[in-house]
């Protein structure tokens, strides 16, 4: 291992070496997954003497896109046939603590974070790591103008060939790689990095590869407005507050690494015009049309400059700066401790590690423990190695695939009773005990009985996570041979939870409910998302809430907080109602679109007793989905849905969206069998002879724009799928 900052650039013409280099692969033989409670890092070992001690599990196989050695299973002539094959292969990638993994990719600009971050503490990197960075970012440019996507869908934007350019360089990739070049030549096209978003702009001024003013300002001073201010932060979304939180106290600081041979060459690589002549004041709002998704606000401009050009210079105090610098540590402290370090996510968790550089110095425990942290959201693929968009799905997939299979009428089967006990044992050991330390100054939703998206020490409540999770115990718990692991208390606790998660619209949030207006959209500076200031109801969550509230309070406990847990559902069934569109459809805001919503939103209209015969509005939803079937019997929308708010069919048939629709038809109770089972068809057809399906279009999105993998929904909906229609019609044969 070398530290990041010995690497120096060669200015000569591409060597043998240097090109040995660039196309350089680890040995995947040598890669292993260690899953300790949930918490997934990868280790390539050294030695043949580690190989053999730790031998390769067929999980490890599949991520690495090896042969697993799993043989082919017999011909499904049913669709339960076809789901069990399903189950059967997919238990064989269940870690060992009962949860599945995946990876959770897609998004383009987290690894930037982290790489830069690496290189400005001077932090070690593995050989095998930066490896598999450049194999991975080399795979996924894009091959018509080499450059890089906000998501690994997306056009070439700025901010993705910038800041991948950059990482590829600072892990050693020689400028004259022709891929290199070709990605060179895409950012001058684009107009250079000048014109990246502010994310972009922010992390270059750390590395010193842009000047500070042209970065607009993001004061830490504004932690410290009273509460009731319509502004305020504690009011913003839980993600853009804690990726502000920590940018504003570097930014404050006036962090900048020192030149090194390398930044000053990739100053003048990514820029059209040398640096020394370029006036980076002016071009605080220059932005290329390609990342120009959210364009600032005439509010926010005047804003920026009123910071810029009379606050800074004239208003800011010393004392002022010194107590909100101060009291956003104090902040950044609070959300370290109360995720061992975990943090949010991928885009906060190296900006926390840089204020840890910064407050506590190179060698401190915090420093060391956010070093071992960023681990977590590294994942590897046949591809190389990507970070991950959380640390995991651990908890959200878990609950899935045990829905999936009670749903399908499986779980009574002794053959997979081990793989969903230990399921339960995961989401037993991953409910959230407790609420956080000094949770009203650190501004957190209560948390004690719920479960989060990836495990109990990232420990955020999500409304929807917490009741698949709820779900799933449930269901298991109340059938033969499950043993009761979550006690009523604890049940009752997460029913707590949720019950404090409306929003006055009736709706449900992600995170917590609704704390400030969408007013503040004029203040969203990060330009390429959309819907990121404040949290919005969503059906996705809303439908979660429902079923949790309803199943609980049906085959529970049919007398705990009943009244409330009434007029809860009673309210977010309203709203469900009143967010359908004209057309019958839903706009999904955590999957690919119209599709993704469409299914919870009947599934939660189910639950309460409308269907297709008695409600025309679940009619229209059936309508909506049936005018927009393919040819070929399955269901296909593009990304594109979630960035237009219109339905965008796919260029082909998807079959993770098509047991959407499937789901969503059979929980509608769609009395006409043909569109179903044309679409049942075309799921089996694609079914590999392992059981499994091969991976199709990216299926998850966020903030509008920018879109997320799910993998693991091949075989989770599918499974769901194909179960609930051998349960409605009998089990046929289908040709």
């Amino acid at each position: 291992m070398a530290r990041m900052r010995k690497q120096q650039p060669n200015q000569a013409p591409l060597s043998e070496k240097q090109s040995d280099i660039a196309d350089q692969r680890t040995d995947p033989l040598r890669w292993r997954l260690l899953d300790e409670r949930g918490r997934q890092t990868w280790h390539y070992l050294q030695s043949d003497d580690e190989v053999k001690a730790w031998p390769q599990s067929v999980a490890d196989k599949y991520f690495l896109g090896l042969p697993t050695g799993l043989p082919p299973l017999p011909y499904p002539e049913t669709p339960l046939n076809s789901a069990q094959n399903a189950v059967a292969y997919f238990s064989h990638l269940q870690l060992p603590p009962g949860n599945w993994g995946c990876e959770y990719g897609g998004p383009l600009f987290l690894l930037p974070g982290l790489v830069i971050t690496w290189y400005v503490t001077e932090t070690p990197v593995p050989e095998h790591i930066s490896i598999e960075i450049r194999r991975y970012l080399f795979a996924r440019q894009n091959l018509v103008d080499g450059g890089w996507g906000l998501h690994i869908e997306g056009e070439s934007s700025v901010f993705g060939t910038a800041m991948n350019y950059v990482v590829l360089r600072l892990l050693g990739a020689h400028e004259e790689d022709k891929r290199i070049v070709k990605a060179r030549g895409m950012l001058h096209k684009l107009g250079g990095a000048v014109n990246g978003p502010h994310w972009a702009k922010f992390w270059l001024s750390v590395l010193g590869c842009m000047e500070p003013e042209a970065v607009n300002p993001v004061p830490p001073e504004l932690w410290l407005l009273p509460d009731w201010i319509p502004i305020a932060p504690w009011r913003w979304w839980i993600h853009i507050r804690q990726v502000y939180l920590p940018m504003s106290y570097i930014v404050s600081k006036g962090f900048r690494y020192p030149l090194t041979t390398l930044t000053r060459q990739l100053r003048e690589e990514i820029y059209t015009q040398p640096y020394s002549s370029i006036n980076f004041a002016s071009h605080r709002n220059s932005i290329s049309p390609a990342d120009n998704y959210h364009p600032k606000s005439m509010f926010l401009n005047t804003v920026n400059q009123l910071l810029v050009n009379i606050w800074n210079p004239y208003m800011r105090t010393n004392s002022i700066r010194e107590r909100a610098e101060q009291w956003a540590w104090e902040l950044i402290r609070h959300e370290d401790e109360n995720t061992d370090f975990a943090n949010l996510g991928p885009v906060n968790g190296p900006m926390n590690f840089l204020a840890c550089y910064i407050h506590d110095g190179p060698d401190s425990y915090a420093v060391e423990r956010h070093r071992q942290r960023m681990h977590d959201f590294l994942w590897v693929k046949d591809e190389g190695m990507l970070m991950n968009g959380t640390n995991g799905v651990q908890t959200w997939d878990t609950s899935f695939l045990i829905q999936a299979v009670v749903e399908a009428g499986l779980a009574e089967d002794p053959e997979w009773r081990p793989m969903l006990i230990k399921a339960l044992e995961f989401l037993d050991d991953q409910q959230i005990r407790d609420d956080c330390r000094e949770q009203g100054v650190c501004y957190r939703q209560r948390r004690k009985g719920a479960w989060a998206f990836s495990t109990r020490e990232q420990g955020y409540t999500v409304s929807d996570c917490t009741s698949e999770a709820l779900k799933s115990v449930i269901l298991l718990q109340r059938l033969p041979g499950f043993p009761k692991l979550v006690s009523d208390e604890r049940i009752k606790d997460a029913i707590d939870t949720l019950l404090t998660m409306q929003n006055a619209s009736g709706g449900f949030a992600s995170y917590e409910p609704i704390r400030g207006s969408q007013y503040l959209e004029y203040l969203n500076a990060a330009e390429v998302f959309g819907r990121i200031m404040v949290e919005y109801d969503y059906p996705e969550c809303t439908t979660a809430v429902v079923t949790a509230l309803a199943m609980f309070s049906r085959t529970h406990d049919t007398s705990y907080r009943k009244a409330e847990i009434e007029k809860t559902i009673s309210r977010a069934v309203s709203w469900i109602l009143k967010d359908q569109r004209k057309d019958g459809s839903w706009y999904g805001s955590w999957g690919i679109c119209f599709t993704y919503a469409g299914m919870f939103a009947l599934e939660s209209l189910a639950s309460v007793g409308r269907n297709y015969s008695n409600d025309d509005r679940v009619a229209l939803a059936c309508k909506f989905f049936l005018d927009r079937q393919m040819t070929d019997g399955g269901w296909g929308e593009s990304y594109k849905s979630c960035a237009d708010g219109v339905y965008t069919p796919h260029e082909k048939s998807q079959v993770v969206q098509t047991c959407w629709v499937i789901i969503a038809l059979l929980e509608a109770q769609y009395p006409e069998r043909e569109p179903i089972e044309k679409a049942v068809r075309l799921v089996m057809s694609r079914q590999q002879e392992d059981g499994s399906w091969k991976q199709e279009a990216i299926e998850g999105v966020f903030n509008k724009s920018c879109m997320i993998s799910y993998p693991n929904y091949k075989f989770i909906f599918p499974i769901k799928a194909l179960g609930m229609f051998a349960k409605r019609f009998g089990n046929p044969k289908v040709q």
